[in-house]
Formats: C-alpha cells, structure tokens, sequence
C-alpha cells in the first residue's frame, strides 16, 4: 500500500489520484477507438467524454457528501478531503448517464450507440480506479482470516480514509477489480453476437455491475451508508438490476418490431 507515491517539494502526489486521472483517459481513449471504427466523430465523442469525466467526479463526490452528511455537518473542515477522496461510483455513474443523455441530444449523436461505446470504458476505467482505492487503502473489506486477505500498515491510510492498519482484510477492492475486469470482457466478446441492438452493451454492463457490486458490498468494511438494512451501493443496484433487465427487453422488442416493419 502507498498512499503518497512521491513528493514534489512539500507537496505529496497521491497514488489513487493518479489512477484516477489514469482510468478516466484510458476509458476515454477506449471510447474513441470505438467510435472511430464504428463511423462516429471521434473529436465530438472526445468532447461528450470530457464532459461525462467532470459529471462523474462531481457526482462521485456529491453522493459520497450525502452518504457521510453528519459526518461533513459535524466536521465542515473535512469538506476539503474530498480533494484527494475519491467519492461513491453510483453518484458519478447517475450523474454522467444524466449529462450524457442530455449532450447527446445536443450533440446529435445516436444515444444508446453512443452509450454502448462508453460502456467498455467504464469497466475499465473501474479496475484501473479500484487499484488506486488498494494503495490508497479506501474502500477495505471486512476483517477475515482468509488466506488471501490483506493488512495495511501505512498511517498515512488511517488518517486519509480510516483505514484499520494490522488487521487482515478481505480485499474488496481487488474483488472489484477483478469483477469490472470480467464484465469488461463479457461486454466486448459479446456486443456482436446473436441480434444485437443498440442498447444492449450499455444495460448489460448497468445488470452485470449492479449484480457484481450487490455481491462484493457484503464484504465490505469501511462506512458507506444504509438504505432499509442495505448499503447504498446495494440499494442502488437493487434499483438499476430490474431498471437493466426492463430495458433491454424494451429495447430488443423495439428492434423486433423495427425490423418486422
């Protein structure tokens, strides 16, 4: 674990901001190859990329301020952590799906082709991101005795996101990771198998995360909230798994009845 990978004079350069910075310029490349070679402008999908990439800090960072909002209302001077933290996935996911939906209207771009095209994208921006939650030491796992748990031992982790230090974790953020990594590859091995419709790539992606995350939330550790006996994350996916399988039937029977027009 290494929360400061380096100091520039006084000033440390943090690992999980880099990785940050390093997902949402790999997800974005991703997104522009694709469009490229699908016909689109890829100057234009640049732009709507750019703009998603502010929405989804912003929204990351809005939701994690209501999920700890007495914590922020009982101590206003940590508002200024939220700088180096990196918020709740689902407020930046709700966000840049809301301000997507509107640039590509705007923009005149096909909207579920368009999103279909982020998709990969976010995946993987997610694995590259989640490496930078394990050496920052945010989002940790429970307490466990398994044999590929993990221990933190840097106090800079304690004081940056509370972090237990000498304690064996699950490691939670590696099970993201890995599971972003699979969803990733489900999505493009099979975004052009049987009938696919435009759509498809983006709700596959809304059902398989939510799935994966309702999963990986039950080993969990750090504070995250709690909707009716769920996490937040939980309650969301709850939400976005039905809202997924709905539709992509809507979507498929829209293109049956295109097609048989």
């Amino acid at each position: 674990m290494h929360p400061i990978l380096f100091e520039v004079g006084n000033w440390p350069v943090y690992s999980y901001g880099v990785l940050l910075a390093a997902a949402y310029l790999a997800a974005l490349q991703l997104a522009v190859v694709r469009a490229r070679r699908i016909g689109l402008d890829g100057a234009r999908v640049m732009d709507l990329g750019i703009y998603l990439i502010i929405a989804a800090l912003v929204g990351a960072k809005a939701m994690l301020i209501a999920v700890d909002f007495d914590y922020f209302v009982s101590n206003p001077g940590q508002v200024l952590s939220l700088v180096r933290a990196g918020g709740v996935f689902y407020g930046g996911l709700i966000l840049a799906v809301a301000v997507g939906l509107w640039l590509v209207r705007r923009y005149r771009l096909p909207m579920w082709t368009t999103a279909d095209l982020f998709a990969p994208g976010i995946a993987l921006g997610h694995v590259i991101g989640r490496f930078g939650c394990l050496l920052a030491g945010c989002c940790y796992g429970r307490p466990t005795d398994v044999p590929w748990a993990i221990t933190f031992s840097d106090p800079v982790a304690t004081a940056n996101t509370g972090t237990p230090l000498g304690i064996p974790l699950h490691p939670t953020q590696i099970y993201d990771a890995g599971a972003e990594l699979l969803i990733m590859i489900v999505l493009l091995t099979t975004e052009r198998r049987g009938r696919p419709f435009a759509g498809r790539t983006f709700w596959l992606y809304i059902l398989l995360y939510g799935i994966s995350r309702f999963i990986v939330e039950i080993y969990r550790g750090d504070e995250r909230g709690s909707v009716f006996g769920l996490s937040t994350s939980q309650f969301i996916s709850v939400l976005a798994i039905p809202l997924a399988l709905a539709m992509l039937a809507w979507l498929r029977q829209r293109r049956t009845a295109a097609s048989a027009a």
